[in-house]
């Protein structure tokens, strides 16, 4: 339904309005940002403040009358020679996707045409999933394109590349400056900080009129706050799996009995030298087994997926279960029970549920009294929850929150006569001690309880970041890939396998980072101004439950799932997605 078909409440054109940036003004960064972005401090505030007393009752009416996508979209309509384009439908926006499967890997060397060698640089996340499932793919193919993998000298990753089959013997492991030059199609998979750091070296390696592949985009963000850009005799693409690496490798493993299982992807041609940019970028998500591939820009997607990271993803869940494990004991729960009853509840039975029928299942799967609950902790959850995500998805925008990484990365290292500071762990807390005991004596494949008030806080959180997204002008593809599928059907079973406090521990460097910062926000915000309005038994705000029971996230949810594969991620007990450089054992 378009924004003209309808009459607004005069709540909801003040909310649209706070959700859309001034015109753009120069500040000094080298590119056009928005001044109404980076000075958040001037912007209208959602909070629910309790002490005053008049948040809450002034955020209960600000409802969204019906959700729409809010500032223009880029086109992103596509041509492609190779592959056949699909045209579908979500929420009355039409979009353009490629699926995926095995039977499309005999043309993988027509969409590789002109490239002799793929450069995977990086082997941390995603560098070895994507690594072995293109050199597998191009091997079904009988492609003689090589994919070789560049590392420095001495670095710890080398033993894990020689494990996985890579070989300098065989011209598929090699020096990072040698296979930088060398390759027709370089995959740049070191992490966002060192991408900052290293960027310089590696344009200048690169050979005239080959692609830079990025996975992230991060770069991007970095470049435009310094006022630069990629060089102009290059192509520059990304196709961005929307799950971590472990992910995309365990999927695509699954998926070779059953034509193809794994990770959704989205793809952008942000530089295209030759016009071969299109239909190798979408020939690199084919072959990692992507189910679907869906078009964005790299700025749409750098901007999403921090965002997400800080938000559904990560963040925003160790935020949420830390204040609900928090409100359970001190409201009599046992420890144990507090613990199946939010992280095993989220990670387990609500992410299963979503994944396979969406959200509104969950809701219908509660009793009546289980309903109330939900919508108690829905109504008061929902706008503190967007509250730090519209600031969190500000700061990202702005390049705040690209440069708060990067600076991260380089105190990692002593400089300055300071000593280095690289991040700690948080798996020693008494919750995730409470955490390892549960899941010692969990019965194989059971997904806990489905709690009320849990199942409302999250929903309510994930339709938050949902409708900030849509404010803000992204594809639907994108938001339900950032907001829904990806914390799903990716990060939560792994999650449930090993634990929220392992994956903030180990997953990416900009992640972890994110988590860190953002998620004791969500903790206080919900501690503070939320729970506070539970306890008070104040009226529910029914415009806003009645706006979730509608909203047509949920048929467009239901279209993509329908694309996704049959089956579903198998995640054992001690599966490890530990990263070389924090492994206590390597040398």
């Amino acid at each position: 339904m378009s924004a003209a078909s309808f009459t607004p409440s005069t709540a909801s054109v003040l909310l649209s309005k706070s959700l859309k940036p001034a015109a753009p003004k120069t500040l000094g960064f080298g590119s056009s940002l928005s001044a109404f972005n980076c000075l958040r401090h001037l912007r209208p505030r959602l909070h629910m403040d309790a002490a005053a007393g008049g948040g809450a009752a002034l955020a209960a009416r600000m409802v969204f009358s019906v959700p729409s996508i809010g500032r223009s979209a880029p086109s992103l309509d596509f041509e492609t020679s190779v592959f056949k384009k699909e045209k579908v439908t979500l929420a009355g926006h039409d979009e353009y996707i490629v699926r995926g499967g095995r039977d499309l890997f005999p043309l993988l060397p027509d969409a590789f045409k002109g490239i002799k060698q793929i450069g995977v640089i990086g082997w941390g996340s995603q560098g070895p999933a994507q690594a072995q499932n293109l050199r597998d793919s191009l091997a079904v193919a009988k492609s003689d394109v090589v994919v070789k993998i560049g590392l420095r000298k001495g670095s710890r990753s080398i033993v894990e590349a020689l494990a996985a089959g890579f070989t300098e013997e065989n011209g598929t492991l090699g020096d990072i400056w040698e296979t930088v030059s060398s390759s027709d199609l370089l995959l740049l998979l070191i992490s966002d900080a060192a991408q900052a750091d290293n960027y310089e070296k590696v344009f200048s390696h690169m050979k005239p009129n080959s692609i830079l592949g990025l996975s992230h985009g991060f770069l991007l963000g970095h470049l435009q706050s310094l006022g630069l850009d990629f060089p102009k005799d290059i192509s520059v693409i990304a196709v961005c799996p929307k799950g971590m690496g472990p992910s995309v490798r365990r999927l695509y493993v699954q998926g070779k009995e059953i034509n193809g299982a794994g990770i959704n992807s989205s793809f952008a041609v942000h530089q295209d030298v030759d016009g071969r940019a299109t239909d190798v970028a979408l020939g690199w998500s084919v072959a990692l087994g992507s189910p679907f591939t869906f078009a964005t820009t790299l700025e749409q997607e750098y901007k999403s997926d921090i965002f997400g990271e800080r938000g559904i993803l990560l963040g925003a869940v160790h935020g949420i279960v830390e204040a609900l494990f928090r409100r359970y004991t001190e409201n009599g729960m046992s420890e144990e029970l507090a613990y199946i009853n939010t992280v095993e509840c989220i990670t387990g039975i609500i992410s299963k549920t979503i994944s396979t029928k969406g959200m509104l299942a969950v809701y219908n799967a509660l009793s009546e009294e289980g309903k109330k609950e939900f919508n108690a902790a829905y109504s008061a959850s929902y706008y503190p929850c967007m509250d730090i995500l519209y600031e969190c998805y500000e700061d990202v925008a702005c390049g705040s929150e690209i440069r708060s990484v990067v600076l991260a990365g380089r105190r990692f290292y002593e400089k300055e006569g300071l000593p280095a500071f690289p991040m700690g762990k948080i798996d020693q807390t008494h919750m995730w001690k409470v955490g390892e005991q549960v899941r010692a004596v969990r019965p194989e494949g059971d997904l806990g309880p489905l709690h009320p008030f849990t199942a409302g806080v999250y929903v309510a959180l994930m339709m938050a970041q949902i409708e900030v997204l849509r404010k803000k002008g992204h594809s639907y593809s994108e938001i339900i890939n950032e907001s829904v599928i990806e914390s799903v059907d990716s990060l939560n079973p792994f999650m449930h396998a090993r634990g929220v406090s392992f994956m903030v521990d180990n997953c990416s460097t900009t992640a972890r980072l994110g988590s860190r910062k953002w998620a004791p926000r969500f903790d206080y915000i919900l501690t503070q101004q939320a729970f506070v309005t539970v306890d008070k038994e104040s009226p529910l705000n029914q415009d806003l439950i009645s706006n979730f029971l509608s909203d047509p996230v949920h048929g467009a949810i239901e279209v993509c799932a329908q694309l996704r594969p049959t089956v579903d991620i198998s995640v054992p007990p001690d599966a490890d997605f530990v990263r070389p450089e924090l492994r206590q054992t390597s040398n």
